[in-house]
């Protein structure tokens, strides 16, 4: 129903963001990651995603599509709710938490208040599985389309593209992505954020 809400940012608390629209203030749940991104009294866009049950209709926003969708992600988990996901997600950034769940880092998910053991264990194992079905091509070693990469990790260019995938991005997307990064001479971190800078462009 709403794609995103673009205003000024009319109050900031914990997990809460409201966005005057034109004179209505749209209240938005979302992460310690988008409230680091805003500032009360400045313009804002945040992706969107209503939430819509028997006893309650709550709009949650996002900073980045990149954030939204791996709260859609994280969601479609069995057992993890709108508020555990927001909390999961306010533990780190939406692409270290991508590699968190890529490389199984259980740490990484407990960190995040009210998750458990069992539920991280539940989340690195339901999103691997649905990453693996489409990253044959990546997990075999197969260069990136574009000019001839002499090195190329297939650990490291394998585990930034599931990391990418998770957010939601094609195959094709993310070999667009990836060409041209300095796959061998970058950390796995930076070449995901690189990536994503060419995706939102």
């Amino acid at each position: 129903m709403y794609y995103y809400v673009s205003g000024t940012v009319a109050h900031v608390e914990a997990y809460l963001a409201v966005i005057d629209c034109g004179g209505v203030g749209y209240a938005c749940r979302t992460t310690t990651y988008t409230l680091s991104q805003i500032k009360k009294g400045d313009k804002a866009k945040l992706f969107t995603y209503l939430s819509v049950r028997e006893d309650a209709m709550d709009l949650y926003g996002f900073f980045s599509q990149e954030e939204l969708k791996l709260f859609q992600q994280l969601i479609s988990v069995s057992g993890v709710g709108p508020k555990a996901a927001l909390g999961i997600l306010s533990s780190s950034s939406p692409a270290n938490l991508a590699m968190s769940i890529i490389t199984g880092d259980e740490k990484a998910l407990t960190a995040a208040q009210g998750v458990g053991k069992k539920i991280a264990q539940r989340v690195i194992l339901e999103l691997k599985d649905k990453l693996a079905k489409g990253q044959s091509v990546s997990a075999s070693g197969e260069s990136v389309p574009g000019p001839v990469v002499t090195v190329i990790p297939k650990n490291k260019l394998s585990e930034a593209s599931a990391a990418l995938a998770v957010l939601g991005y094609s195959q094709a997307e993310i070999n667009i992505a990836l060409k041209g990064i300095d796959i061998d001479g970058e950390p796995l971190e930076q070449i995901v954020r690189l990536a994503l800078k060419r995706m939102v462009k």
